[in-house]
């Protein structure tokens, strides 16, 4: 068990602690459908999802470690998806009033 400010930075998914809690702040992130704090405690198994943008990623948990190698990063977690939002085009603003 780990919070997930540090595994999203210990894993690579988010290169800065502080920039995973303000990610998580905005309500960017989900574990497994919910809406995850940064302090939100995650697990191997569970499913992460994080909106950058225009895209979210989804990932699993594979393992949970206190350091790894930047080579081993990667390990900890697989990519389940990747989906490029649409951006949402303002309405036509009828003026006719």
């Amino acid at each position: 068990m780990m919070r997930l400010d540090k595994f999203l930075k210990v894993s690579r998914l988010i290169k800065r602690r502080t920039l995973a809690k303000e990610v998580a702040e905005q309500g960017r992130i989900t574990i497994n459908g919910k809406v995850a704090k940064a302090s939100t405690a995650v697990n191997v198994g569970d499913e992460i999802a994080i909106r950058f943008g225009q895209k979210i990623v989804t990932a699993r948990i594979e393992e949970i470690k206190e350091n790894v190698r930047k080579e081993d990063a990667a390990k900890m977690f697989t990519i389940l998806k990747e989906e490029k939002l649409d951006k949402i085009e303002p309405e036509f603003i009828d003026d006719d009033e």
